[in-house]
């Protein structure tokens, strides 16, 4: 088996990540108002909807990854080519979060239809919700599925390859840790089949995501630092 240097992966991804974070807020902009700076800063409330999600969401990817490279001492040519396939997917999230808020931010002019019942209204306004923010809204869960299920990919391929583990116990943590992730892929697909009738409702769905991907792997890793101090 090919041994490859971790310090330099490690230093490589975590580079990534901290551009795609700084390249997240730099999307925010300042309104172009003298007055009334705080109404117009809540008018921008899909630009920083969008980048609490994804801000969560790059961040526990960081902390997955921090936590599957302290259990391992070595790389292999595969997980350097699964971790960059992980980073590209990860570059792209400026791109699909700005894409996500400005059509969330413009969305479809509704059509007066005071005459029309509830049901009829409601149909009409999904219907142009979805012909509006669908492919936004998707094209966002895609890029976090694809960035989730490359995590998993090299969570599974150091399962595989003990030899690049610090010890033998960080086998079953590492295994531990990739269930926990997997429900969050989970919730992603959901979230994008129901993108497909609801865009609008799907964004909070990746809001769960952000939440539990967020909170999975520092428990994971509490859970670890308590273990080794008893």
């Amino acid at each position: 088996m090919e041994i490859l240097p971790k310090g330099r992966l490690d230093a490589f991804a975590d580079g990534v990540f901290a551009i795609v974070i700084t390249l997240l807020v730099l999307d925010l902009a300042i309104p172009e108002v003298v007055e009334g700076v705080m109404p117009a800063l809540l008018d921008q409330w899909p630009a920083f909807l969008a980048y609490v999600i994804s801000f969560s969401f790059v961040g526990s990817l960081w902390i997955t990854h921090s936590s599957i490279t302290a259990l391992m001492k070595q790389e292999t040519p595969h997980s350097y080519r699964l971790t960059l396939l992980m980073l590209f997917f990860v570059s792209l999230i400026p791109f699909t979060t700005k894409l996500m808020a400005f059509y969330l931010s413009h969305p479809p002019m509704i059509p007066d239809l005071a005459s029309s019942d509830f049901l009829s209204w409601w149909h009409t306004v999904n219907a142009l919700a979805r012909s509006a923010l669908s492919a936004p809204v998707t094209l966002y869960g895609l890029d976090l599925l694809a960035a989730s299920v490359t995590m998993n990919a090299i969570m599974k391929s150091a399962i595989k390859t003990p030899d690049m583990l610090i010890t033998e116990s960080a086998s079953p943590e590492l295994d531990a840790l990739q269930r926990r992730q997997q429900k969050g892929v989970y919730i992603i697909i959901g979230t994008l089949i129901f993108g497909f009738i609801l865009p609008v409702v799907a964004v909070f769905g990746y809001i769960i995501v952000s939440i539990v991907f967020f909170l999975t792997p520092t428990i994971t890793v509490a859970k670890t630092t308590l273990g080794k101090d008893k």
